[in-house]
Protein backbone atom coordinates (compact mmCIF):
# COMPACT_ATOMS: atom_id res chain seq x y z
CA UNK A 1 0.00 0.00 0.00
CA UNK A 2 1.31 3.46 -0.90
CA UNK A 3 0.36 6.76 0.70
CA UNK A 4 1.71 10.29 0.96
CA UNK A 5 1.77 10.28 4.76
CA UNK A 6 1.71 7.27 7.06
CA UNK A 7 0.88 7.96 10.71
CA UNK A 8 1.78 5.32 13.29
CA UNK A 9 -0.73 5.71 16.10
CA UNK A 10 -4.45 6.42 16.05
CA UNK A 11 -4.88 8.30 19.31
CA UNK A 12 -6.03 11.89 19.54
CA UNK A 13 -2.65 13.13 18.31
CA UNK A 14 -2.53 10.82 15.30
CA UNK A 15 -6.16 11.49 14.38
CA UNK A 16 -5.72 15.26 14.68
CA UNK A 17 -2.69 15.18 12.37
CA UNK A 18 -4.43 12.88 9.90
CA UNK A 19 -7.43 15.19 9.70
CA UNK A 20 -5.26 18.24 9.05
CA UNK A 21 -2.97 16.54 6.52
CA UNK A 22 -5.87 14.99 4.60
CA UNK A 23 -6.63 18.46 3.24
CA UNK A 24 -3.85 18.07 0.67
CA UNK A 25 -2.31 14.59 1.13
CA UNK A 26 -3.35 10.97 1.01
CA UNK A 27 -3.08 9.74 4.60
CA UNK A 28 -3.02 6.31 6.19
CA UNK A 29 -3.21 5.62 9.94
CA UNK A 30 -1.87 2.38 11.39
CA UNK A 31 -3.00 1.63 14.95
CA UNK A 32 -1.94 -1.32 17.13
CA UNK A 33 -5.39 -1.50 18.79
CA UNK A 34 -8.51 0.54 18.23
CA UNK A 35 -8.24 4.25 17.45
CA UNK A 36 -8.34 6.27 20.64
CA UNK A 37 -8.41 3.13 22.76
CA UNK A 38 -5.51 3.98 25.05
CA UNK A 39 -4.56 7.28 26.73
CA UNK A 40 -6.94 9.33 24.57
CA UNK A 41 -9.98 7.56 26.02
CA UNK A 42 -8.51 7.25 29.52
CA UNK A 43 -7.97 11.01 29.94
CA UNK A 44 -10.29 13.41 31.76
CA UNK A 45 -10.38 15.97 28.95
CA UNK A 46 -9.15 18.96 30.93
CA UNK A 47 -7.98 21.94 28.92
CA UNK A 48 -5.91 23.24 31.79
CA UNK A 49 -3.29 25.43 30.20
CA UNK A 50 -3.23 27.73 33.22
CA UNK A 51 -4.31 25.34 35.96
CA UNK A 52 -1.24 23.13 35.49
CA UNK A 53 1.29 25.86 34.62
CA UNK A 54 4.16 26.82 36.93
CA UNK A 55 5.87 29.50 34.86
CA UNK A 56 5.62 31.63 31.76
CA UNK A 57 7.77 29.53 29.42
CA UNK A 58 7.61 28.13 25.89
CA UNK A 59 5.61 25.11 26.99
CA UNK A 60 3.00 27.24 28.75
CA UNK A 61 2.62 29.42 25.66
CA UNK A 62 2.25 26.31 23.49
CA UNK A 63 -0.56 25.07 25.74
CA UNK A 64 -2.29 28.45 25.63
CA UNK A 65 -2.02 28.59 21.83
CA UNK A 66 -3.56 25.13 21.58
CA UNK A 67 -6.36 25.95 24.02
CA UNK A 68 -7.37 28.87 21.80
CA UNK A 69 -7.91 26.48 18.89
CA UNK A 70 -10.64 24.39 20.52
CA UNK A 71 -13.73 26.56 19.90
CA UNK A 72 -13.08 26.61 16.16
CA UNK A 73 -12.18 22.90 16.17
CA UNK A 74 -15.35 21.94 18.07
CA UNK A 75 -17.53 24.00 15.74
CA UNK A 76 -15.86 22.56 12.64
CA UNK A 77 -16.26 18.98 13.87
CA UNK A 78 -19.92 19.55 14.70
CA UNK A 79 -20.61 20.98 11.25
CA UNK A 80 -18.66 18.25 9.48
CA UNK A 81 -19.70 15.17 11.47
CA UNK A 82 -22.75 16.17 13.50
CA UNK A 83 -20.91 15.16 16.70
CA UNK A 84 -20.90 17.57 19.64
CA UNK A 85 -17.57 17.05 21.40
CA UNK A 86 -18.76 18.60 24.65
CA UNK A 87 -16.54 21.66 24.78
CA UNK A 88 -17.34 23.22 28.15
CA UNK A 89 -16.09 26.77 28.73
CA UNK A 90 -17.39 27.28 32.27
CA UNK A 91 -13.80 27.56 33.49
CA UNK A 92 -11.73 26.01 36.26
CA UNK A 93 -11.58 26.63 40.01
CA UNK A 94 -8.31 26.22 41.93
CA UNK A 95 -9.01 25.54 45.61
CA UNK A 96 -6.94 26.12 48.74
CA UNK A 97 -7.48 24.22 52.00
CA UNK A 98 -4.42 25.36 53.97
CA UNK A 99 -2.10 28.33 54.34
CA UNK A 100 0.51 26.45 52.31
CA UNK A 101 -2.03 26.00 49.51
CA UNK A 102 -2.84 29.70 49.61
CA UNK A 103 0.83 30.65 49.36
CA UNK A 104 1.43 28.34 46.40
CA UNK A 105 -1.70 29.52 44.59
CA UNK A 106 -0.82 33.17 45.24
CA UNK A 107 2.51 32.80 43.40
CA UNK A 108 0.70 31.42 40.38
CA UNK A 109 -1.87 34.20 40.53
CA UNK A 110 0.89 36.84 40.54
CA UNK A 111 2.81 35.70 37.47
CA UNK A 112 -0.27 34.82 35.42
CA UNK A 113 -1.87 38.18 36.19
CA UNK A 114 1.38 39.97 35.35
CA UNK A 115 1.57 38.08 32.03
CA UNK A 116 -1.91 39.29 31.09
CA UNK A 117 -3.89 36.06 31.54
CA UNK A 118 -7.38 35.88 33.00
CA UNK A 119 -7.34 34.77 36.64
CA UNK A 120 -9.57 35.95 39.46
CA UNK A 121 -9.09 35.57 43.21
CA UNK A 122 -12.16 34.27 45.08
CA UNK A 123 -13.03 34.08 48.76
CA UNK A 124 -14.33 30.92 50.38
CA UNK A 125 -17.85 32.38 50.35
CA UNK A 126 -17.62 33.24 46.65
CA UNK A 127 -16.43 29.72 45.82
CA UNK A 128 -19.27 28.16 47.80
CA UNK A 129 -21.78 30.38 46.00
CA UNK A 130 -20.39 29.13 42.68
CA UNK A 131 -20.21 25.48 43.80
CA UNK A 132 -22.45 24.73 46.83
CA UNK A 133 -21.24 21.12 47.11
CA UNK A 134 -17.60 22.07 47.72
CA UNK A 135 -16.31 21.35 51.22
CA UNK A 136 -16.92 23.98 53.89
CA UNK A 137 -13.21 23.63 54.75
CA UNK A 138 -12.21 25.58 51.63
CA UNK A 139 -10.29 28.75 52.47
CA UNK A 140 -10.35 30.41 49.07
CA UNK A 141 -9.07 29.99 45.57
CA UNK A 142 -8.87 31.26 42.02
CA UNK A 143 -11.07 31.17 38.95
CA UNK A 144 -9.56 30.52 35.51
CA UNK A 145 -12.30 31.41 33.00
CA UNK A 146 -10.33 30.33 29.92
CA UNK A 147 -9.50 26.81 31.16
CA UNK A 148 -12.26 24.34 30.40
CA UNK A 149 -12.84 20.76 29.39
CA UNK A 150 -13.85 18.63 26.45
CA UNK A 151 -15.34 15.15 26.31
CA UNK A 152 -12.23 13.36 25.08
CA UNK A 153 -14.04 10.21 23.97
CA UNK A 154 -16.47 12.22 21.85
CA UNK A 155 -13.51 14.16 20.48
CA UNK A 156 -11.80 10.94 19.38
CA UNK A 157 -15.03 9.73 17.75
CA UNK A 158 -15.53 13.02 15.90
CA UNK A 159 -11.92 13.20 14.73
CA UNK A 160 -12.03 9.67 13.34
CA UNK A 161 -15.32 10.32 11.58
CA UNK A 162 -13.93 13.53 10.10
CA UNK A 163 -10.86 11.66 8.90
CA UNK A 164 -13.05 9.05 7.21
CA UNK A 165 -15.02 11.77 5.47
CA UNK A 166 -11.73 13.27 4.26
CA UNK A 167 -10.53 9.98 2.81
CA UNK A 168 -8.07 8.84 5.48
CA UNK A 169 -7.48 5.08 5.41
CA UNK A 170 -7.32 3.17 8.71
CA UNK A 171 -5.61 -0.08 9.60
CA UNK A 172 -6.59 -0.91 13.17
CA UNK A 173 -5.40 -3.95 15.15
CA UNK A 174 -2.22 -3.62 13.09
CA UNK A 175 1.10 -3.57 14.92
CA UNK A 176 4.08 -1.95 13.21
CA UNK A 177 7.08 -4.28 13.52
CA UNK A 178 9.72 -2.01 12.07
CA UNK A 179 10.36 0.95 9.85
CA UNK A 180 11.38 0.41 6.22
CA UNK A 181 14.68 2.23 5.61
CA UNK A 182 16.53 2.74 2.35
CA UNK A 183 19.93 4.53 2.53
CA UNK A 184 19.00 6.35 5.72
CA UNK A 185 15.62 7.37 4.37
CA UNK A 186 12.42 6.08 5.98
CA UNK A 187 10.22 4.90 3.11
CA UNK A 188 7.45 3.10 4.99
CA UNK A 189 6.78 0.44 7.60
CA UNK A 190 6.32 -3.31 7.91
CA UNK A 191 3.53 -5.00 9.86
CA UNK A 192 3.80 -8.75 9.63
CA UNK A 193 3.41 -9.53 5.93
CA UNK A 194 1.94 -6.09 5.23
CA UNK A 195 4.19 -3.41 3.74
CA UNK A 196 3.26 0.27 3.66
CA UNK A 197 5.16 2.75 1.50
CA UNK A 198 5.04 6.46 2.25
CA UNK A 199 6.70 9.73 1.35
CA UNK A 200 6.55 10.77 5.02
CA UNK A 201 6.17 8.70 8.18
CA UNK A 202 4.97 10.28 11.44
CA UNK A 203 5.51 8.34 14.65
CA UNK A 204 2.71 9.18 17.09
CA UNK A 205 2.36 5.98 19.08
CA UNK A 206 2.04 7.55 22.53
CA UNK A 207 3.58 5.54 25.35
CA UNK A 208 4.66 2.93 22.78
CA UNK A 209 6.52 5.54 20.72
CA UNK A 210 10.00 4.12 21.21
CA UNK A 211 8.93 0.47 21.49
CA UNK A 212 8.90 0.17 17.70
CA UNK A 213 12.03 -1.10 15.95
CA UNK A 214 13.17 2.04 14.17
CA UNK A 215 16.26 0.44 12.66
CA UNK A 216 18.49 3.07 14.28
CA UNK A 217 19.03 4.44 17.78
CA UNK A 218 16.89 7.24 19.12
CA UNK A 219 18.77 9.16 21.87
CA UNK A 220 15.77 9.12 24.20
CA UNK A 221 13.08 6.76 25.45
CA UNK A 222 9.38 7.37 25.95
CA UNK A 223 8.20 5.78 29.20
CA UNK A 224 4.61 4.92 30.14
CA UNK A 225 3.48 6.74 33.28
CA UNK A 226 0.37 5.07 34.66
CA UNK A 227 -2.51 7.32 35.61
CA UNK A 228 -5.64 6.10 37.37
CA UNK A 229 -9.08 7.75 37.33
CA UNK A 230 -12.34 7.07 39.17
CA UNK A 231 -15.81 7.80 37.86
CA UNK A 232 -18.81 8.66 40.02
CA UNK A 233 -22.35 9.36 38.88
CA UNK A 234 -24.88 11.71 40.41
CA UNK A 235 -28.60 11.92 39.66
CA UNK A 236 -28.12 15.40 38.27
CA UNK A 237 -25.14 17.61 37.56
CA UNK A 238 -23.86 18.92 40.91
CA UNK A 239 -20.81 20.86 39.71
CA UNK A 240 -20.44 23.50 37.02
CA UNK A 241 -16.66 23.94 36.79
CA UNK A 242 -13.60 21.76 36.56
CA UNK A 243 -12.34 21.84 40.15
CA UNK A 244 -8.66 21.41 41.03
CA UNK A 245 -7.70 20.79 44.63
CA UNK A 246 -4.19 20.57 46.07
CA UNK A 247 -4.09 16.78 45.73
CA UNK A 248 -6.50 15.95 42.91
CA UNK A 249 -9.23 17.22 40.60
CA UNK A 250 -12.80 16.52 39.57
CA UNK A 251 -14.24 16.97 36.08
CA UNK A 252 -18.05 17.08 35.88
CA UNK A 253 -19.80 15.97 32.72
CA UNK A 254 -23.22 17.23 31.67
CA UNK A 255 -24.89 13.83 32.17
CA UNK A 256 -24.05 13.57 35.88
CA UNK A 257 -20.77 11.69 35.56
CA UNK A 258 -17.87 13.06 37.59
CA UNK A 259 -14.29 12.01 36.87
CA UNK A 260 -11.80 12.13 39.73
CA UNK A 261 -8.11 12.03 39.08
CA UNK A 262 -5.41 11.48 38.78
CA UNK A 263 -2.56 9.44 40.14
CA UNK A 264 0.83 8.87 38.53
CA UNK A 265 3.32 6.07 38.94
CA UNK A 266 6.05 4.40 36.91
CA UNK A 267 4.71 0.86 36.57
CA UNK A 268 5.58 0.03 32.98
CA UNK A 269 2.58 -1.18 31.00
CA UNK A 270 0.77 -2.61 34.03
CA UNK A 271 -2.84 -1.50 33.57
CA UNK A 272 -3.99 -2.57 37.03
CA UNK A 273 -6.23 -0.33 39.11
CA UNK A 274 -4.55 -0.37 42.53
CA UNK A 275 -6.06 -0.10 45.99
CA UNK A 276 -3.51 2.57 46.94
CA UNK A 277 -4.47 4.79 44.01
CA UNK A 278 -8.17 4.30 44.64
CA UNK A 279 -7.79 5.26 48.30
CA UNK A 280 -5.78 8.35 47.34
CA UNK A 281 -8.38 9.45 44.80
CA UNK A 282 -11.24 8.96 47.28
CA UNK A 283 -9.34 11.07 49.83
CA UNK A 284 -8.54 13.86 47.38
CA UNK A 285 -12.12 13.85 46.07
CA UNK A 286 -13.52 13.93 49.61
CA UNK A 287 -11.29 16.89 50.39
CA UNK A 288 -12.89 18.79 47.51
CA UNK A 289 -16.42 17.53 48.17
CA UNK A 290 -17.20 15.10 51.04
CA UNK A 291 -20.60 14.25 49.55
CA UNK A 292 -19.00 13.20 46.26
CA UNK A 293 -16.23 11.19 47.89
CA UNK A 294 -18.80 9.14 49.80
CA UNK A 295 -20.54 7.94 46.63
CA UNK A 296 -20.09 4.48 45.20
CA UNK A 297 -17.43 4.26 42.49
CA UNK A 298 -19.12 3.57 39.17
CA UNK A 299 -15.99 2.79 37.18
CA UNK A 300 -12.19 2.95 37.46
CA UNK A 301 -9.54 2.76 34.77
CA UNK A 302 -5.91 3.40 33.88
CA UNK A 303 -4.08 5.10 31.05
CA UNK A 304 -0.43 5.41 30.07
CA UNK A 305 0.92 8.94 29.74
CA UNK A 306 3.86 9.16 27.28
CA UNK A 307 6.75 10.61 29.27
CA UNK A 308 9.89 12.03 27.61
CA UNK A 309 13.10 12.45 29.67
CA UNK A 310 12.67 16.22 30.05
CA UNK A 311 8.85 16.06 30.44
CA UNK A 312 8.43 18.05 27.22
CA UNK A 313 6.77 16.97 23.95
CA UNK A 314 8.95 15.84 21.05
CA UNK A 315 7.79 17.29 17.71
CA UNK A 316 9.22 17.34 14.23
CA UNK A 317 11.87 15.89 11.95
CA UNK A 318 14.43 13.35 13.11
CA UNK A 319 17.98 14.52 12.26
CA UNK A 320 19.37 11.10 11.31
CA UNK A 321 16.34 9.69 9.50
CA UNK A 322 15.09 11.48 6.42
CA UNK A 323 11.30 11.57 5.99
CA UNK A 324 10.58 10.55 9.63
CA UNK A 325 8.78 12.94 11.96
CA UNK A 326 7.89 12.49 15.63
CA UNK A 327 4.85 13.59 17.62
CA UNK A 328 5.57 12.06 21.01
CA UNK A 329 5.93 12.80 24.71
CA UNK A 330 2.72 14.73 25.36
CA UNK A 331 2.63 13.35 28.92
CA UNK A 332 -0.35 14.92 30.77
CA UNK A 333 -1.41 17.18 27.91
CA UNK A 334 -2.26 15.02 24.91
CA UNK A 335 -5.86 16.21 24.61
CA UNK A 336 -4.95 19.86 25.19
CA UNK A 337 -2.05 19.83 22.72
CA UNK A 338 -3.74 17.86 19.95
CA UNK A 339 -4.78 20.78 17.70
CA UNK A 340 -1.47 22.64 17.91
CA UNK A 341 0.44 19.40 17.34
CA UNK A 342 -1.61 18.77 14.19
CA UNK A 343 -0.82 22.24 12.89
CA UNK A 344 2.91 22.07 13.65
CA UNK A 345 3.44 18.61 12.17
CA UNK A 346 1.33 19.37 9.09
CA UNK A 347 3.44 22.45 8.47
CA UNK A 348 6.63 20.39 8.83
CA UNK A 349 5.32 17.77 6.38
CA UNK A 350 4.61 20.62 3.96
CA UNK A 351 8.20 21.81 4.24
CA UNK A 352 7.65 24.69 6.65
CA UNK A 353 9.96 24.98 9.67
CA UNK A 354 7.27 25.37 12.32
CA UNK A 355 8.40 23.54 15.45
CA UNK A 356 10.07 25.67 18.15
CA UNK A 357 13.56 24.42 18.96
CA UNK A 358 12.54 23.69 22.57
CA UNK A 359 10.38 20.80 21.34
CA UNK A 360 12.39 19.51 18.36
CA UNK A 361 13.98 16.02 18.49
CA UNK A 362 17.34 17.65 17.73
CA UNK A 363 17.62 18.70 21.40
CA UNK A 364 18.30 15.09 22.38
CA UNK A 365 20.86 14.60 19.63
CA UNK A 366 22.72 17.73 20.75
CA UNK A 367 22.75 16.47 24.33
CA UNK A 368 23.98 13.04 23.25
CA UNK A 369 26.92 14.67 21.46
CA UNK A 370 27.73 16.70 24.58
CA UNK A 371 26.90 20.11 23.07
Amino acid sequence: MTTDVLIIGGGVIGLSMARELAIDHSVTVVERGRCGGEASSAAAGMLGAQAEAYGDDAFFRLCVDSRKMFPELAASLLEETGIDVGLDRAGTLLLSFSEADISARRERFAWQKAAGFEIEQLSAAEIRREEPFISTDVLGGFYLPADGQIDNRKLVHALQRSCELRGVKFFEETTVDRLAIDNGKVVGVFSGELAFSADKVVLAAGAWGTEINAGFDLPFTIRPMRGQILQFRTAKRLFTHVIVGPRGYIVPRGDGRVLAGATMDDAGFDASVTNEATEHLIESTSEISPSLGSLKIQEAWTGFRPFAPDRMPVFGRVPNAENLLLALGHFRNGILLSPVTAKLIADEVRGIDAVPTEFAPSRFYSAAMGS
